[in-house]
């Protein structure tokens, strides 16, 4: 098989086996791409191509609890350790030459790439953040307990809180909806449904795709989701006061790693707060070497805005 085609294979890490999708040079420098909610490995495809044409190794994991990946059924199984087990587990699988990497992260991807820099900055050359820039942890409220009293519980994360609630409320649409529900979100508002309503039933339905979603690539995501269902996804939702507790320790951290943060300018809360936050001193306090990038974009920016994300990421990892 051609160095240029994707590869897919099961690895063993942290407990679990590991789906992963590989293109570009087996020896090359190392990129690790992570996704978020709710997405696969493939919704990298258009990075995977053109850094592995850069000559670079390009992996991609379905992330835990996604995909051909295994899901272990409880929300204390999706803690930051476990996720960035699996991926020192990953890189450690990939060979003693290859143990430090780029790492890129979105979305959920974003946090484990966060926490991977800070729990192990020796393995990290450098970051490429979309979407979610890091937070420092709260000394004294939970998130949950914070979401409730800013948003109310028509938040989705508040909704995703009890086990089963969003399982059952997707359970009404078939896996096609609920992906074009969720991947083609264009409203820049946070996602709060109104009273007695449920997320899914709030997110509008869109009758057509964008120029950067086929019908082939949409098909695919809901056909893994068909399969794998959605628990595993939502139990990184359910793990963050969890989280909360487990991370005291790096109260007031700062991530060291060099990073370039790209956000769209559309993206779900960003002239909420995002934007001034990203801009501001706070958040380059608590990552000194960022460079902050905004698109003309949403959420999915990588797929978006795949030619444009494609070039900033290369650029980050020339430096």
């Amino acid at each position: 098989m051609m160095d240029s085609e994707v590869r897919h294979r099961k690895v063993g890490t942290n407990g679990l086996e590991m789906h992963i999708a590989e293109q570009g040079r087996s020896g090359g420098p190392l990129v690790v791409l992570l996704h978020g909610f709710p997405e696969l490995w493939i919704s990298w495809r258009h990075q995977m191509r053109e850094l592995a044409n850069q000559g670079y190794h390009v992996v991609a994991p379905d992330m835990r609890g996604y995909g051909d990946t295994d899901s272990p059924p409880s929300p204390s199984s999706y803690t930051y350790f476990h996720l960035v087990g699996d991926i020192i587990g990953l890189l450690d699988h990939l060979g003693h030459h290859q143990q430090k990497a780029f790492v890129v992260g979105h979305d959920w991807g974003a946090w484990v790439a966060w926490y991977l820099s800070l729990f192990r900055p020796d393995r990290v050359r450098a970051l490429v953040i979309l979407g979610v820039p890091y937070m420092p942890r709260s000394a004294t409220t939970k998130p949950t307990e914070s979401f409730n009293r800013l948003f109310g519980e028509g938040f989705y994360i508040s909704q995703f809180q009890d086990p089963g609630r969003a399982e059952k409320s997707f359970s009404h649409y078939d896996c096609y909806t609920i992906m074009k529900k969720f991947l083609l979100i264009m409203k820049p508002d946070l996602l709060i449904a109104p009273p007695d309503m449920e997320i899914i039933d709030f997110l509008d339905t869109p009758t057509s795709l964008p120029p950067w979603l086929t019908e082939e690539e949409l098909q695919y995501f809901a056909s893994k989701f068909q399969k794998s269902g959605f628990t595993g996804p939502l139990n990184y939702y359910r793990a963050m006061d969890l989280n909360w507790e487990l991370l005291a320790p790096w109260q007031g951290s700062t991530v060291t790693a060099p990073t370039k943060f790209i956000v769209g300018d559309k993206d779900i809360g960003f002239s909420l707060g995002t934007k001034d936050y990203v801009e501001g001193e706070v958040f380059k306090s608590f990552v000194p070497k960022v460079e902050v990038v905004i698109m003309d974009g949403h959420h999915f920016i990588q797929q978006e805005k795949a030619e444009e994300d494609n070039e900033s990421v290369i650029k980050a990892m020339a430096k």
